[in-house]
């Protein structure tokens, strides 16, 4: 009966641990930022984009100037533009509840790709819809996400993190253009995967790490790519995420331990029963 009863507290215990959430950010706060360059009659249709009334959430207004913080010299100048236009909307989300991307009128960066730049800048669990009045590449989009959330949070995010998922985003979406986006965000989440072991890596023996990645995806990269890929892991790896493999993998063992845990103390139970009649 003692072994019942410490398994039982396990249990508890653990299942204890698992739904008590740990807020980093309080949830259901909401902002959005609208592109400087909008008329009023745009901006009257991004808000139906969005589902809400114009003034029912606080409103902050993204330039051009803005965009290019992070975009100047990651981007062709056609992509950036004259004119900020990309609109966006975020909802914080309790702690482990996800991203969920919405993209609407954006035509070169996809959800995945914008929920792993996110991640790499430091921002999770959390609603978000990016939008504009007519087809845009996108890539301005994460200016504004940034300043929302910071106008959430009272906090910069990290600068670097900032600027590297930028970079990011930009690398996933130019090789989205010649092996697909699928592929190529795989390509970049594979990587991310195993900084912990490319910080260790020479350029060289990282260039065959990502050829060799590619291939088993079957994909061909030019030199000019992995170049590229190489450049964006050097960057990532001066970031804290490289903890977020260990991360993933952690949250997969502790949930089969309780499994196991779970499994086990009813396990015991039977025994006990059993042995009530034997």
């Amino acid at each position: 009966m003692k072994k019942i009863t410490a398994l039982f507290l396990t249990v508890i215990l653990m299942m204890t641990v698992l739904i008590t959430p740990v807020f980093a950010v309080e949830a259901d706060e909401q902002r959005t930022t609208i592109g400087a360059d909008l008329t009023q009659e745009q901006v009257a249709k991004i808000y139906e984009d969005f589902g809400i009334e114009k003034g029912s959430v606080k409103e902050i207004t993204v330039t051009n100037a803005d965009e290019r913080a992070y975009l100047e010299g990651l981007v062709d100048e056609r992509k950036i533009g004259y004119v900020a236009l990309s609109c966006t909307y975020i909802k914080t989300l309790k702690e482990g509840e996800g991203t969920d991307i919405t993209i609407m009128n954006i035509n070169w960066c996809t959800e995945e790709m914008y929920k792993n730049a996110l991640q790499t800048a430091g921002i999770t669990d959390a609603v978000v819809k990016i939008t504009a009045p007519k087809p845009v590449s996108g890539t301005a989009a994460l200016t504004g996400i940034y300043k929302a959330y910071e106008d959430i949070t009272g906090e910069k995010l990290n600068e670097n993190a900032k600027e590297t998922a930028a970079q990011e985003l930009v690398i996933t979406g130019n090789l989205a253009e010649s092996i697909g986006s699928d592929e190529a965000t795989q390509l970049v989440n594979e990587l991310k995967k195993i900084l912990d072991q490319t910080k260790d890596m020479t350029d060289e023996e990282l260039r065959q790490q990502i050829v060799s990645i590619a291939q088993s995806i079957n994909v061909t990269l030019t030199d000019e790519q992995i170049q590229q890929l190489i450049d964006l892991v050097r960057s990532l790896e001066k970031l804290d995420i490289s903890g977020l493999t260990d991360t993933i993998n952690s949250v997969g063992d502790w949930f089969k331990s309780v499994g196991e845990a779970i499994s086990d103390f009813f396990k015991s139970i039977g025994e006990w029963f059993a042995s009530l009649f034997s």
